[in-house]
């Protein structure tokens, strides 16, 4: 919410989220330059039946990558502000396969999704060591 997103300006309160486990964890790792916290933890997030969600596709929009944010922004601004529904499915610029999630906490059905209490994160050694 302080500096914003990819999809988002400062001031929305957003949260984002991956589709899978590993998508996740691909997430963190891109964004925290190397120093993951150890207490890193993940949660399961339930969207039941019939709490409306709306997709964003790469094909659907130019630009969405760009490295200024602007286009994307601009879409995920519109959706938290016309509050059109909790749930925004939008391109994984890190796996490029895969999507992010977005929860727009001020819809009103926001109150409909759940999330699990937390689970730690087992981070693989492998990934820190250097060759």
């Amino acid at each position: 919410m302080l500096h914003g997103a990819r999809w988002n300006s400062p001031g929305r309160r957003v949260i984002y989220a991956a589709e899978t486990y590993a998508g996740a964890l691909l997430e963190v790792l891109v964004h925290a330059s190397g120093d993951v916290p150890s207490s890193q933890g993940y949660v399961t997030i339930e969207i039941p039946a019939g709490v409306s969600i709306e997709e964003v596709t790469p094909e659907q929009v130019r630009w969405w990558n760009s490295p200024s944010y602007e286009t994307a922004r601009a879409i995920g601004d519109r959706w938290y502000d016309e509050r059109r529904t909790p749930v925004l499915i939008v391109p994984s610029l890190v796996t490029l396969v895969g999507h992010n999630i977005l929860l727009n906490e001020e819809h009103p059905d926001f109150a409909h999704i759940r999330a699990s209490e937390p689970s730690p994160v087992r981070w693989d050694a492998r990934l820190w060591r250097r060759p």
